[in-house]
């Protein structure tokens, strides 16, 4: 096309649009926004304080210029008043524009009063508001500039992307589980760096914290490793903390040799632990508890980065256990076919996951079995079976429990009847209990409930145990001479197994016989024991 042909642009009008636009995206003065129309007497502009601005019809200035000529008649708006003077006082600290050589005030107000006041009033507040957000966010990183309505990735949501679409084994998790980054909420729960709540799927940064990307992909691929294998929950009645640095060691040396990212200053790495679970570094790093306390876990401040329970709300996730499985699973077999191999380690806890434990229900039915034995039926005449259809005429044996008198197993009961045991806990215990006894053809149990004090319900039959249990709200929780009673009785066989029955705030207890815990889901006792521990969910 011809230079003819070309339709003429006129710099000066693309000038006055730009900064047009400049203002109706700055977040203080797009509160503040009116029509602009480019019909003046003024050199430059005015406003009226009705909310119009009027610009010269055939003033040529730079975009610069006439963003700052548009500011200043706003702020006349949202001060509401006719002085220039309180406008450039207040113009300089905005930084917004250029003000032309040839500015010259004179009456850049039309007259006249405003008709609401107080709304230019209120939306100047609010654009003021908008402009300190907005100045976080920069100052932060979430956007490049004040004007920029787009946030830009931060660098732990590029990290966070990068496992969905590079990174199979995590990717499913990566794809579901919300990263939280609020300075506020970080300073306010002593988070240096970052934190994970199993229960919510969440996990918390800093996101003042300065990390490099390859530095951010290392910590969430920590955080969400901790979530999916439940370390939280696996801690038991070991010291929590310590149990926190243990996990880190194993899943830093994952990390360190996946070659996922790099860790950050300071991060818990220890070849020699190479291939141990987190059981196993416990076990060792529990003999110098001076040294070990010491060390930091990514959320500094010696806490541990393992949340229980989610800081900004209820869960989201009815079954939490499912949702880790499925996501590792099948992260894992998606990664061996595209990536690669794995640490043996790790792929042995993920292998784990296809096959849960055994609920607490079938746990306690195995401890039955094995320590309260059913009498043994055998088959006899004297009490026929039913015959055959298909030979109606031979006799059959029918299975009969011996008639002879003989000792019955048993078992002891020690209840913690304290305030503190939730009364639908134990008829939950007391239930299961009565169930398993019955299947095993146990006519009672010998009963103490304990709270400040031991009190001796002798044998109980199973079937009214739960009505016997009263929680007496006494105080402190005594057990000890509970289980002292039972192993002193005469009447209790020697090798009577005792299952005691606790929220976990009891007194240390020596118990020299085959024993078993029943607590509440999440509940710790204040020692190590050396019985089973079942935990009711």
């Amino acid at each position: 096309m011809s230079r003819r042909g070309k339709a003429h642009v006129d710099p000066a009008a693309l000038a006055f649009a730009a900064a047009d636009r400049r203002i109706n995206e700055h977040p203080l003065f797009a509160a503040l926004s009116t029509y602009v129309r480019r019909l003046s007497e003024h050199p430059w502009a005015d406003v009226s304080l009705d909310g119009l601005l009027y610009a010269h019809p055939k003033r040529r200035a730079t975009e610069d210029e006439w963003a700052w000529v548009f500011a200043h008649c706003l702020l006349h708006l949202g001060f509401s008043t006719f002085s220039c003077d309180d406008v450039l006082d207040f113009q300089p600290a905005l930084k917004f524009g250029r003000r032309p050589e040839s500015w010259d005030p004179g009456r850049c107000v039309r007259g006249g009063e405003s008709k609401d006041p107080e709304k230019w009033a209120n939306r100047f507040a609010a654009g003021l508001s908008n402009a300190a957000v907005a100045a976080i966010d920069v100052a932060g990183g979430a956007r490049s500039s004040l004007s920029d309505t787009r946030p830009v990735k931060t660098e732990w949501q590029l990290a966070l992307g990068w496992f969905v679409s590079h990174y199979p084994l995590l990717g499913a998790l990566a794809s579901t589980m919300t990263v939280v980054a609020d300075a506020e909420l970080a300073r306010g729960w002593d988070i240096s760096i970052a934190a994970v709540s199993t229960a919510s799927a969440e996990i918390y940064v800093n996101p003042l914290a300065g990390l490099t990307k390859p530095e951010w992909r290392f910590v969430l691929a920590h955080e969400m490793l901790h979530a999916a294998l439940r370390h939280c929950d696996r801690a038991g009645g070991r010291d929590p903390y310590l149990w926190n640095v243990a996990a880190d060691f194993v899943v830093n040396g994952w990390l360190v040799e996946m070659g996922v990212g790099s860790p950050p200053s300071g991060a818990l790495h220890d070849p020699g632990l190479r291939g141990l679970s987190a059981e196993s570094v416990y076990d060792r790093i529990a003999v110098d508890l001076r040294r070990y306390r010491k060390l930091l876990t990514l959320r500094g401040h010696h806490q541990g980065d393992l949340l229980g329970e989610p800081l900004r709300g209820p869960a989201d996730f009815a079954d939490l256990d499912e949702f880790y499985r499925r996501a590792l699973l099948t992260g894992l077999s998606y990664h061996t076919s595209a990536r690669g191999l794995l640490p043996a380690g790790l792929v042995e806890e993920i292998r784990a996951l296809e096959h849960p434990p055994l609920s607490w229900y079938a746990q306690l039915a195995r401890w039955f079995e094995e320590f309260v034995p059913a009498v043994e039926k055998r088959r006899s005449y004297a009490r026929a079976s039913r015959r055959q259809a298909s030979t109606p005429d031979i006799p059959r044996p029918g299975w009969v429990r011996p008639e002879s008198l003989e000792a019955r197993p048993t078992f002891g009961v020690v209840l913690d009847t304290s305030g503190s045991m939730d009364p639908r806990v134990l008829g939950k215990a007391l239930g299961a209990i009565a169930s398993y006894a019955a299947a095993r053809d146990v006519p009672a149990a010998r009963v103490v409930f304990c709270d400040a004090m031991a009190y001796d319900a002798g044998y109980v039959p199973v079937e009214d145990i739960a009505g016997r249990v009263e929680v007496r709200g006494r105080g402190g929780t005594v057990l000890q001479p509970g289980i002292d009673l039972l192993e002193r009785a005469s009447d209790f066989p020697s090798a009577g197994p005792v299952l005691v029955i606790t929220d976990g705030g009891c007194d240390v207890l020596r118990i020299r016989r085959e024993h078993a815990f029943l607590v509440p889901a999440g509940a710790h006792l204040p020692f190590r024991p050396r019985g089973p521990v079942f935990r009711m969910s």
